[in-house]
């Protein structure tokens, strides 16, 4: 349909959440799940909406509340250049990286690389089939890394899935050559406790260091068994990644971490991270860990440190990621409720679930604490078909303001200033209508990233967007030019 732009009125009721409350409970303790939706899947019955709500879904879109299916909109100060569909690669798009003129997307089937030199047009360079969810990726230099989530048959890019069960399964780090950006050459792997659901550079002139995040592990799991309390790091030479290793499994949470429920319910217990961002100018570290944020000091890679760790048993149900500000004071950490596959952004669930929560970080050296500011979730209300929920994004590197872009699955990407911590505010969005007016399918905006003077997003079933903004907030930001970038390795924009 033709994009326009779409004054959305806010706080419209369009009916409870698809699931019942007692369905939602599941939802919020239900372990390694609720990060890795499959959009493939048909919708299950309780991804179902009943009649009524799915006519008052179609009734909001006639009335023009929200957009109509798959209708593209956004605020004035957003211009969607291009998308580009889905090719070879039919899985759940992923995450990005960025090195010079090359965009690197993640699908659950491999990855695709782009040439971004005229961002109105991208090229597909080059696509590699190497199936493992979640494939979360990253570059430094001529190596590119690949997260495996998933029990798999061996290492190799020809491997099947393989009961978690079977003691022969492998999951964990896969390491290539992207000197030839046509030809990806695929040169190591290592396997790590509980594989990797996603992963974090710490870069280094002749080392790259990885810190692996996975996490729910089980008694009967033969490489993912509890405790299971940190992260594990791995050693990758620039000149021979053959050698890449595992060389430490520091603990982080040496009491247990948060024990959710019942103790905390609706709070998934902490049995390893999601996601890292380090901060290598500020030998930091913030750490999103399921049912813990940790601040930490990565002064020496191979030996982090923890400084603070902080909790939220009231809003927050999964911490899943997170983005410092430039300065180093403000971290602002994302919670995943419902795990990426329900329909969280309603006058049901509210502002402060589902949300994003703002922290100042106050104090110097290791005695720096992490003190909560204030929630941000986007006001402009989904329907219950739509899974919606606070994602992964990036800073725009706006000198003197705090500011960033964001994924929401189906709600769209959005701009907001965190500058004042107490009281954020959107400054610009983009999003879709639903993908279907009777049952929630899992789709949407995975990730949204600013790099020299865009915005890409990768959209779980819709493809890689590319998106203008024009605001006099953010003009700064478009004399910044990276030659890499990999988000949750945030650099020093105005060293």
């Amino acid at each position: 349909m033709t994009p326009r732009n779409h004054p959305r009125p806010r706080h419209r009721r369009l009916g409870i959440l698809a699931a019942s409350a007692g369905l939602l409970a599941t939802m919020l303790t239900a372990g390694p799940a609720l990060a890795t939706p499959d959009p493939g899947d048909a919708p299950t019955a309780s991804q179902r909406v009943s009649k009524s709500e799915a006519a008052e879904a179609r009734s909001a879109m006639a009335k023009g509340e929200i957009p109509g299916k798959d209708e593209v909109v956004h605020s004035k100060n957003i211009t969607h250049l291009t998308n580009i569909p889905k090719d070879s690669l039919p899985g759940t798009n992923s995450d990005l990286a960025f090195q010079g003129k090359y965009a690197f997307a993640g699908n659950y089937d491999g990855f695709r690389i782009f040439d971004v030199s005229n961002p109105a047009r991208p090229r597909t360079v080059s696509q590699v089939l190497c199936p493992g969810s979640q494939n979360d990726i990253s570059v430094s230099g001529n190596l590119l890394f690949l997260s495996t989530d998933s029990s798999r048959s061996d290492n190799s890019c020809q491997s099947t899935t393989q009961p978690a069960t079977e003691k022969s399964s492998w999951e964990g780090m896969k390491v290539f050559d992207i000197s030839d950006k046509t030809n990806p050459r695929y040169v190591a792997a290592v396997e790590t406790s509980c594989g990797s659901h996603t992963h974090t550079l710490v870069p280094e002139r002749k080392n790259v260091y990885v810190y692996v995040s996975s996490y729910a592990p089980s008694a009967s799991f033969p490489d993912c068994q509890p405790p299971h309390d940190g992260i594990s790091i791995i050693k990758v030479p620039r000149t021979a990644p053959q050698k890449a290793a595992v060389v430490d499994f520091p603990v982080l949470f040496p009491d247990g971490g948060n024990p959710g429920a019942p103790t905390n319910p609706g709070v998934s217990a902490t049995t390893g991270c999601h996601d890292l961002t380090v901060l290598p100018s500020k030998d930091l570290a913030a750490g999103a860990c399921m049912g813990d944020g940790i601040l930490f000091n990565i002064k020496n890679p191979e030996r982090p440190k923890v400084i603070d760790r902080v909790q939220d048993n009231v809003n927050f149900a999964f911490w899943h990621s997170a983005t410092f500000n430039q300065k180093a004071d403000k971290v602002v950490f994302t919670d995943e409720l419902g795990g990426g596959g329900a329909a969280t952004c309603n006058d049901e669930i509210g502002p402060k679930r589902g949300a994003d929560g703002i922290y100042d970080i106050v104090g110097k050296g290791d005695k720096r604490k992490l003190v909560f500011r204030n929630y941000f979730k986007i006001d402009r209300n989904q329907a219950d078909t739509e899974n919606c929920v606070a994602h992964n994004g990036s800073l725009i590197p706006v000198k003197g303001r705090d500011i960033m872009v964001q994924a929401w699955y189906q709600g769209g990407v959005s701009v907001w200033d965190f500058t004042d911590s107490k009281k954020p505010k959107e400054i610009a969005y983009f999003e879709r209508g639903p993908l279907s007016t009777d049952a929630l399918v899992t789709g949407g905006a995975w990730s949204a990233y600013y790099y020299n003077g865009y915005i890409y997003s990768n959209d779980i079933a819709k493809g890689f967007d590319v998106l203008k903004l024009d605001d006099r907030r953010t003009d700064g930001a478009k004399r910044i030019k990276l030659g890499e970038l990999n988000v949750q390795t945030q650099p020093d924009y105005f060293d």
